[in-house]
């Protein structure tokens, strides 16, 4: 067993028959960033908003204590 890939390292490259090669710019896209979580952002600050009106609204002075 060689551990330098001899055997394979001047064999042609394989280019299908079936498939059209991808373009370069398909292929950059496959590596290029996205947002796994659409809308998480989003979500995370309306619950932090929905949270601070609670806790404002506890510790407002009540109209009771009067």
């Amino acid at each position: 067993m060689t551990d330098n890939y001899e055997d394979i390292i001047n064999l042609p490259h394989h280019v299908s028959k079936k498939h059209p090669q991808m373009s370069m710019y398909n292929r950059a896209a496959q590596f290029s960033p996205f947002a796994a979580l659409t809308g998480y952002e989003k979500a995370i600050e309306e619950a932090r908003k929905r949270q601070e009106e609670t806790v404002r609204r506890r510790n407002a002075p009540s109209e009771d204590a009067s």
